[in-house]
């Protein structure tokens, strides 16, 4: 994005990754803890004064399986799911999150869930605990989507709406998102 990076782009004024961990912390989870990685002191600078947990992801260059690897290992030992969030997703709010952390209790912390949009899977994922291992598992630029079909779990559907599908990749797409790159 020359020079500019998507998760400092603003939206209403904030940055995108700030955006995305005070949505997090609305839902009420017990703890949020943001994986850096590309940028991570500007990053970090964009979430201080948030009471989140910094995990720097030293092997971010691996791609997404090593932020979802040292996601699940800094959290999972103490926790029966955790909650996938991609911090280019300007549209997932509290409300969102609330609303599958309550779905994932209801299944008794045993069930994948997952937002769609339309029936469509999309972000965030609620993780149980049964999936760590696998997690831990993955290499490349990968997310969780094999573990979740192949997991023989219950896969509960939460629609939260176009909320689910819009990231912004590029510079086009922070834009049409409503955000503003910054230099």
């Amino acid at each position: 994005m020359n020079g500019s990076h998507k998760l400092l782009a603003t939206f209403d004024g904030t940055a995108l990754v700030r955006r995305a961990a005070e949505a997090a912390l609305a839902g009420g989870p017990d703890r949020v803890a943001v994986v850096t990685g590309h940028r991570a002191e500007e990053i970090e600078a964009a979430l201080a004064g948030l009471a989140v947990e910094i995990l720097r992801n030293p092997d971010y260059a691996g791609g997404m399986s090593t932020s979802l690897r040292a996601g699940v290992a800094a959290l999972g030992a103490d926790c029966a799911g955790v909650i996938v969030m991609l911090a280019d997703m300007p549209h997932v709010t509290g409300a969102d999150v609330r609303r599958l952390l309550d779905a994932f209790a209801a299944s008794g912390g045993r069930a994948v869930v997952r937002a769609v949009s339309g029936g469509k899977r999309g972000n965030p994922v609620v993780l149980p605990r049964a999936t760590f291992a696998a997690v831990q598992q993955l290499e490349g630029d990968v997310g969780a989507r094999h573990i979740i079909e192949n997991a023989g779990l219950a896969v509960v559907d939460v629609e939260i709406g176009e909320a689910a599908h819009v990231d912004v990749d590029t510079p086009e797409a922070v834009a049409a998102a409503g955000g503003v790159l910054k230099g």
